[in-house]
């Protein structure tokens, strides 16, 4: 799928390469101390990336509901979206 001309902002995404997976839960059972290590280790990335605020926006406008996104959980999402909508 090519990229929208507003969504080149992804080519420049910190977590692009070898470490993308922290990114999204495996497809195996996670422990929850393995899921708070892995997103912490995403998170981390996420703080240094020049376009995490294009990221974020763009998890929150289609209401992405997996993974790390601009330094965010599934559920941190969620409760941004619902004060938005308060």
């Amino acid at each position: 799928m090519a990229l929208l001309k507003a969504e080149t902002w992804q080519l420049r995404a910190e977590c692009r390469g070898p470490h993308s997976g922290l990114y999204f839960p495996p497809s195996t059972f996670e422990r929850k101390e393995d899921k708070e290590d892995r997103e912490d280790k995403a998170k981390a990335i996420c703080r240094g990336c020049a376009v995490r605020r294009d990221c974020l926006d763009y998890a929150i406008r289609i209401r992405e509901p997996h993974g790390i996104w601009g330094g965010t959980t599934e559920l941190e999402r969620r409760v941004l979206l619902a004060r938005q909508a308060s």
